[in-house]
């Protein structure tokens, strides 16, 4: 491997680390397209070489999240156990099917997710010039729902290399109504067991080229804390938006790779 492409990965990182950190999403939407796109990889191989950058990643993005907001760990804990049983189950599927069947389901589950922020987001404006009555509360985001998500999770994790989280946070964040950062920290906890798991059964598979992983994983570790950081400064309507925004993109890439 050249010392050029390190430098790439190391600079790919670093952006992806970063946008990763606002977004609460540990990178990996961005790179698995990046990586079939610019390196020619495969759906599987690209997802199991993404989980090696996204692995360490979320593991720093929780520690900076929990430094702005103390988690719930009773609550993260009982996703995270729901989560990694299927998290295995969903790999094992993703690498039983063609790579193109597989790219275009994740583009599908990311489009409908980002329609979904879509309209958040805009709910979200309307509510701001229009009176409503009050709303009815809020059920509680207790540690057996939590269990129940990360089972759903956990299944989509497996199954697109990434992707818990991107489902967890608008259940989070519309159900439970939680803030967007509790929502987005609240997720990556939750995925941190299932994607070790995924990680490991997609390397055991031969689907995770560390030579290309390990390089973006140190770039990004680097960035995470400062988008953190702005993920804390930034409106709530706003992030919600970059956070649509950027599904919408994932999709147009992966739409164009197909």
């Amino acid at each position: 491997m050249s010392l050029l492409l390190i430098g790439l990965c190391l600079g790919a990182g670093c952006l992806i680390g970063f946008m990763g950190g606002v977004l609460g999403i540990g990178g990996g939407l961005i790179a698995i397209p990046a990586l079939v796109l610019l390196m020619g990889m495969s759906q599987q191989l690209a997802q199991g070489t993404a989980l090696i950058m996204v692995l360490p990643t979320i593991m720093m993005a929780v520690r900076k999240y929990n430094q702005q907001t103390r988690i719930d760990r009773r609550v993260a804990l009982a996703g995270a156990a729901g989560a990694v049983v299927f998290t295995w189950v969903g790999a094992r599927l993703a690498l039983g099917i063609d790579s193109g069947v597989l790219r275009l389901s994740f583009a599908v589950f990311l489009f409908f997710i980002a329609l979904f922020y879509a309209w958040q987001t805009w709910r979200a404006g309307r509510a701001r010039h229009a009176a409503r009555p009050a709303d009815r509360a809020a059920p509680v985001f207790t540690p057996r729902r939590a269990t129940l998500l990360g089972v759903l999770c956990g299944t989509l994790g497996g199954f697109f290399g990434v992707g818990g989280a991107v489902l967890a946070v608008p259940i989070i964040t519309s159900v439970f109504r939680l803030p967007q950062t509790s929502a987005q920290a609240l997720a990556l906890c939750m995925v941190i067991p299932g994607s070790a798991v995924a990680l490991v059964t997609y390397s055991w598979a031969g689907q995770a080229a560390w030579l290309v992983g390990l390089p973006l994983a140190a770039g990004s570790l680097l960035f995470v804390p400062v988008g953190v950081r702005l993920a804390y400064r930034l409106p709530e309507r706003k992030l919600r938006a970059c956070f649509a925004a950027m599904l919408f993109a994932t999709v147009a890439l992966l739409i164009f790779e197909s």
